[in-house]
Parts: structure tokens; sequence; C-alpha cells
């Protein structure tokens, strides 16, 4: 079963542009199609007539618009900081016409955060009427644990994150471990075989909880997915400048960028 990826945002935390930055990277993001502009990172999966997405940041609204997002059937989380979470509320609109409520997935740490941050909407005693229509659910946090949602596989890829362990996700021949540091021995076996793998590289210099560059193209080297891009990207790389120096099946990722690939096999669908 084909389906389409699209990168909703690859920035980093304080997203591209950062405010009050003239560097020359942020300063380029005025310039019309400049790939420098980065929100914050989150996907979209399209296939067999559903869209999922992995996080909600902050700029989800504007990405929606963007991307022209008209239907969310369900949201998987990675971990519970800003940049991941604090579109939640965006999904209500989404959500109203689901009378079920539109699935969230999140491990034990993200999902008590999301219910703490969006107390007003998981309350079940005086709850406003227009809150977002939402059930989230905790997932199995054994590794290579899995999620079945339209008939495809979402697999728990433990990462590390800083002195956390958080979740990525393996679907089908793509896996997303977005806000990595290192990837544990448990987790190496879980990625073999990728047509896609998605990346964290934050900047040129090693950062006490994001992958940087070399240590991305290190990951790449021992994982041998047949495609890489690198994204949580700050305002350190210009895009096309850093591309020159990328193997040439590595990519930096960019805001509305898709791609197609393989997520389901005949015996999951």
């Amino acid at each position: 079963m084909e389906a389409t990826l699209t990168f909703l945002g690859s920035g980093t935390s304080m997203g591209v542009p950062t405010l009050g930055c003239n560097c020359a990277v942020c300063t380029d993001t005025v310039t019309p199609g400049s790939r420098n502009r980065r929100t914050r990172p989150s996907l979209r999966l399209d296939y067999g007539g559903h869209t999922v997405l992995i996080d909600t940041g902050p700029d989800f609204h504007a990405q929606a618009i963007r991307e022209n997002i008209r239907s969310v059937d369900a949201v998987l989380y990675t971990h519970g900081h800003a940049d991941h979470i604090l579109g939640m509320d965006d999904l209500r609109p989404l959500s109203f016409g689901k009378p079920d409520g539109m699935p969230l997935y999140a491990d034990d740490s993200t999902a008590n955060i999301i219910e703490r941050v969006f107390e007003y909407t998981f309350r079940t005693i005086d709850r406003y009427p227009t809150s977002a229509r939402v059930v989230l659910h905790r997932i199995d946090e054994t590794p290579g644990a899995a999620v079945e949602l339209f008939g495809a596989k979402f697999l728990r890829i433990p990462v590390t994150h800083g002195r956390d362990t958080i979740t990525g996700y393996r679907f089908g021949s793509a896996a997303y471990l977005t806000d990595m540091s290192d990837i544990p021995a448990e987790s190496i076996p879980l990625l073999q075989d990728l047509d896609i793998l998605i990346l964290d590289a934050l900047r040129r210099e090693p950062h006490p909880s994001h992958s940087h560059l070399d240590r991305s193209l290190e990951f790449v080297a021992q994982l041998k997915p047949r495609r890489a891009f690198f994204t949580h990207i700050s305002h350190d790389l210009d895009h096309d400048t850093t591309n020159a120096t990328l193997p040439a099946n590595v990519r930096l990722a960019y805001d509305g960028l898709q791609l197609t690939f393989d997520i389901a096999s005949e015996s999951q669908a």
C-alpha cells in the first residue's frame, strides 16, 4: 500500500527564522520559496484514504492551512515537549464530526503531559462544549510494539533524547526518529531494510539532547537506508550549502517536502 509522507515542519523548537536573529539563514527566509524557512517538526501521512499525523506542534494551524488538511483520522505523539504537542487544540474543528472521538496515541509520560496541559479537554465534569473530541490511548512501550491504523502498523522505536527515552515510529518501509541524540541497541534491529530514514540533525556542533550532522551521517552509514532525510534543523544549517556536502542519498528535509513509499505489505493491509 503506497503512502505519501509530507513534512509539515522541519525546524527546531525555536523555528527558523529564530526570533531576533540576523544570521544569513534566518535572513534568507524572506526569499520566496526559501527552504530555510522551517516550522516546528511534524509529519503528515496519507494512505488508503486516511490521514495520520505524527505530532502537532505550535505551528500546526498554519501548516494545516498551507497543506489543505481537511480531515485527520489519528495522531501519534513522540514526546511531550512544547514543539510537538502544543497544536493539539487546533484539532478541535477536525474532531467535531467524529462521534467516537479522534484517536491520539502516546507513551505514558507523553500522555500524562498532554492530559495536564490540556486538562480542559480531558476533564469529565464541567467540560467546555467545544473542546476537542479526542480519545487518548496509551501505547505499549515495548520496543517494536505496534499500533495498527487503517491497514498499516506503526512500530514503537525507542530513541534517546538527552536523559529521556522517547518514541520514534517505523511504518512500513519508513521510520521517523525526531529529537534523538542516540539510538539504543534494542532499536537497531527494528530499523533494518528501510527505504526512508528520517533523523534529527540539529546543527554542526554536538548537542546534549539532539544528534548533530556528522553523528546523523554515522547513523545513516550504520543503518544503510536507501534514502535518508534530516529534520529538526536549526539556523546553523543552510539548506543548499549543506545539501551540497551530503551523500547523494541523504538530504535535508524542508517544509512541504513530499515522499512516496510503501507503508504496508499486502499481508498487513
